[in-house]
């Protein structure tokens, strides 16, 4: 909040999202440095104070999990991967000095692999259209989210919280300043299960929601633009690949709510 042109320090939560114990020292290190109170929702059993188990049922499950445990005080939940490192919190943070903006995700950085191209097709849209969010980390305002919880069972969970805020009149914001750093597919080949999935997972949020229409209509034509990544050559063709399973995974019927989906 702002008084007087004095920003004003904003009561944030921390929902972090494991599906093991691998790296969760390092971020209880990094968000003990950061300063903020925080819980890790871990599918794996471990000894530490600021940890809950959760049997891995999908990422909508553990945020609707983790969110139990959020003080009634919060201003802000800030949802994070595990793995995601973050860089200039507070650039993020000063988007939601503005009342109207009731969201913020930020951007990736994955320091090698082929979504590094991808990333740079996807930011340019998303700057200017929120089409889809990213979970690595996110910022809400807490009495948003409220109202739209619990959430559904849907792979795209982040995309999910999106439309919904968009559907419910909120604001979302796109963050260059702030980023995270993670890993990602390492060759073309993943690319393609790695967008069915999260294609797959976005068509189902787009079923539970109502966002704008803009972004319903980027949605509708996207199958028929894909075909124009075939231009790029082998990552252009496991892109396109990926996108049109993911929308006839949907079509078909695919309503699971987790990653651990094995397709045939």
């Amino acid at each position: 909040m702002v008084f007087f042109g004095v920003v004003m320090e904003m009561r944030v939560f921390f929902i972090i999202l494991a599906r093991d114990a691998s790296g969760i020292n390092k971020k209880a290190r990094e968000l003990t440095g950061l300063g903020y109170p925080y819980l890790i929702v871990c599918g794996e059993k471990v000894n530490h104070s600021n940890v809950v188990y959760r049997e891995p049922k999908g990422k909508y499950d553990a945020v609707n999990f983790g969110l139990k445990f959020v003080p009634s005080d919060t201003e802000v939940v800030a949802f994070n991967d595990v793995d995601a490192e973050i860089h200039n919190f507070e650039k993020a943070l000063g988007f939601l000095q503005d009342e109207g903006v009731s969201l913020v995700f930020v951007k990736v950085h994955v320091g090698y692999g082929p979504q590094l191209k991808f990333y740079s097709f996807l930011d340019p849209i998303r700057k200017r259209i929120p089409i889809a969010a990213s979970g690595e980390l996110m910022l809400v305002r807490y009495e948003v989210l409220k109202s739209i919880l619990p959430l559904k069972g849907c792979k795209a969970e982040d995309s999910y919280i999106l439309f919904k805020v968009l559907e419910n009149g909120g604001k979302a914001a796109f963050c260059e300043e702030c980023y995270v750093t993670t890993k990602r597919t390492t060759h073309a080949e993943q690319e393609e299960a790695y967008k069915r999935r999260t294609v797959g997972g976005i068509y189902q949020a787009l079923s539970m929601s109502k966002p704008p229409l803009i972004v319903r209509l980027f949605y509708t034509f996207l199958p028929f633009a894909s075909l124009l990544l075939l231009v790029l050559g082998k990552k252009g063709y496991y892109w396109t690949k990926g996108i049109l399973l993911g929308y006839v995974d949907y079509a078909r019927g695919d309503r699971t709510a987790s990653w651990r989906q094995t397709y045939a």
